[in-house]
């Protein structure tokens, strides 16, 4: 990505205050005495709808390579952001891209017309949902260095960008510890920090730069856990210390590079929190916002997995999520999607959801949809 997120508000930000100054000035020239102020500017988050404002949390998949008429409904109306692809979904590159563009085309409110985030597991290896780039894992990129895995990031890109699909769930920041899933499965690009920020970032930073958003995951970090959070609860029972010096160091140098997404684990996290991270405040934000200065959107991990059931189903989990601060809530059925977007319809129009941080987080999840359309 040519400017970094952070630059690009910066640069807002400056250009409001000069329109600002320049107001003023033009305001006492014309013999005003100076005090008007100009119109604070509106979001579109705050002229979303209720059930809108829940729509922009929601990330959903279904099966088959058709679109149901249950999900085209929830896109119609407003009720998600995006979906979620896995290999079923694309048998072939001809349907995978007649898929998406059928996906595209749903009418949406003027307010939403933003294209729709449509994501994908593209890592390499053994995580990869359409054939083509990356024509290696992780771990072989991360060993051959950072122009391999940059080049890689590139042409996953282009691989992607020709099928319409402009979210990567990749890459993994996890740092692969010796006896840990990421490591036996060959998804880590180093079995330390400096490593996999090394060959990890070039990737994303690629990536970006070719029009696909970059997600880094799992924060803060799922190196230590023996078992994948899909089919088991996982506690990483590392110290403070060792997660913030470690583990979340990756993610510090994605957000200063301009990162478009992360993705937080449904792990638990002792150190900091008996949640999962995605339930976490603690996590969620005080350490990735707040520590870190992560500007981007974030998203969870999937929530109608084994680790999130044993907390909660779908209702219970979007209100904690959201409460936590995870910007996209990630399901890969309609039916639990639709669930959790009735839950938080209901806790928001109740004043059980703190409506300006609601509206906060809605508005991450658009402005990165327009700015995909602008890629």
């Amino acid at each position: 990505m040519e400017r970094t997120r952070v630059r690009r508000r910066r640069l807002a930000s400056g250009v409001l205050t000069a329109l600002a100054v320049a107001a003023f000035a033009f305001g006492v020239a014309l013999g005003n005495s100076g005090t008007a102020e100009p119109e604070a500017e509106i979001s579109v988050a705050e002229t979303l709808s209720i059930p809108h404002l829940a729509g922009e949390r929601i990330v959903l998949g279904f099966p088959g390579s058709q679109v149901p008429a249950r999900v085209a409904a929830a896109i119609r109306g407003g009720r998600a952001a995006g979906v979620v692809l896995f290999s079923d979904n694309l048998p072939s590159r001809a349907a995978a891209r007649r898929l998406v563009a059928e996906l595209q085309s749903i009418r949406r409110s003027r307010a939403l017309r933003d294209p729709l985030l449509v994501m994908v597991d593209q890592e390499g290896g053994l995580v990869k949902r359409l054939s083509g780039a990356p024509a290696a894992s992780a771990a072989e990129m991360g060993a051959r260095g950072a122009a391999y895995s940059r080049e890689q990031g590139r042409r996953t890109a282009a691989n992607l960008g020709a099928m319409g699909i402009n979210v990567d769930l990749a890459p993994v920041l996890d740092v692969a510890r010796p006896g840990g899933t990421i490591a036996a499965t060959e998804r880590g690009f180093g079995s330390t920090a400096a490593a996999v920020s090394a060959t990890a970032i070039p990737f994303a930073t690629a990536l970006q730069r070719g029009g696909v958003a970059a997600t880094a995951k799992h924060f803060p970090g799922l190196g230590a856990a023996p078992e994948n959070t899909d089919f088991a609860v996982q506690r990483i029972g590392l110290s403070t210390q060792t997660l913030r010096s470690v583990d979340e160091a990756p993610y510090r140098a994605f957000a200063a590079a301009g990162g478009d997404v992360v993705m937080l684990a449904t792990a638990i996290y002792p150190a900091f929190s008996p949640r999962p991270a995605a339930f976490a405040p603690e996590i969620a934000t005080g350490e990735l916002r707040d520590r870190l200065g992560f500007e981007g959107v974030t998203i969870t991990d999937a929530l109608d997995t084994v680790a999130v059931r044993a907390f909660g189903g779908p209702a219970k989990a979007s209100i904690a999520g959201a409460r936590a601060g995870s910007d996209l809530l990630l399901f890969t059925e309609p039916a639990p999607a639709e669930r959790a977007w009735r839950a938080l319809v209901a806790k928001l129009r109740a004043g059980g959801l703190d409506r300006g941080d609601f509206e906060a987080a809605a508005q991450r999840v658009l402005d990165l949809r327009r700015e995909l359309a602008g890629r």
